[in-house]
């Protein structure tokens, strides 16, 4: 049974859902490439030769540069943070014993309930105080942990690192910081690098927090791409060429991380 060969059936349900998921990329692609008559005119699956063209007036309509820059540094320095602190946190309630650890990670749990709209005014007043408005501190600084974050980690230690495995570091005497970092961090790895990809996807597409405290001259992505659609005619090929430019990062950093989650469970299984 274990030699068996999927069958043609299991190839066609897995490639429908494959181009399922890459076609609305296509379309994007699709419609940046041409002019803004696609979408009146005979429908084709064919690209045009626009693309270029359309990019180069998203550069020239946005701040791109800036705005691509600034979505890099929040969302790489947010992803670190947050995976590293993450498992930190995660392996403390996991594996350390400590008065409250019950009461604190229930009340970690339930931040999750509450909506983010709800501190949007307080949070920017406090960014007002420190004097973070505009700046890009004011998206970081808020975001360097998530309470989604502490409970993933949390969840995939309990199982993955036996108790016995920490008592024997400390044993060898390993302190707290080398057992993290030595048994702890490498059985993390394929939950950690799931989690830098949800990190990083929700922290690049993310348009709310950023449209409220900073400011046109200091723009993410996702907010510089927002003054494309402005005003009553809405050119879609334009939209849709710098969605498609924004998009690109995100695939590339998937795919980097990817290979990394299924090194991480093959690593995994092979030990098992």
């Amino acid at each position: 049974m274990t030699g068996r060969r999927p069958s043609f059936l299991v190839y066609g349900i897995l490639g429908a859902f494959v181009l399922g998921s890459a076609f609305p990329f296509y379309w994007s692609y699709l419609v940046a490439s041409r002019d803004n008559s696609v979408l009146t005119g005979d429908f084709t699956l064919i690209p045009g030769g626009n693309f270029f063209s359309n990019a180069a007036r998203v550069i020239d309509t946005i701040p791109f540069w800036k705005a691509l820059g600034n979505s890099f540094i929040v969302s790489g320095t947010v992803t670190l943070s947050v995976v590293l602190l993450s498992t930190l946190a995660g392996f403390a309630f996991a594996k350390l014993r400590f008065r409250g650890r019950g009461v604190l990670f229930l009340f970690v749990v339930a931040t999750l309930a509450v909506p983010t709209q709800l501190g949007i005014i307080p949070l920017y007043m406090a960014m007002a105080e420190f004097g973070w408005a505009g700046e890009l501190e004011a998206v970081i600084v808020p975001n360097l942990v998530t309470a989604f974050g502490v409970f993933w980690m949390r969840q995939y230690l309990v199982d993955a690192i036996p108790d016995e495995l920490v008592e024997a570091a400390r044993m060898d005497g390993c302190s707290l910081w080398r057992t993290f970092w030595h048994v702890a961090l490498p059985a993390a790895r394929p939950a950690a690098a799931m989690l830098g990809v949800f990190t990083f996807m929700q922290s690049w597409n993310d348009f709310l927090w950023p449209l409220v405290v900073l400011n046109a001259d200091n723009p993410t992505m996702q907010v510089a791409l927002e003054k494309l659609q402005s005003g009553y005619y809405v050119d879609y090929s334009l939209v849709l060429a710098g969605t498609t430019l924004a998009t690109v990062p995100v695939l590339i950093v998937f795919l980097v991380l990817g290979r990394q989650i299924v090194a991480g469970v093959m690593q995994g299984a092979v030990k098992g």
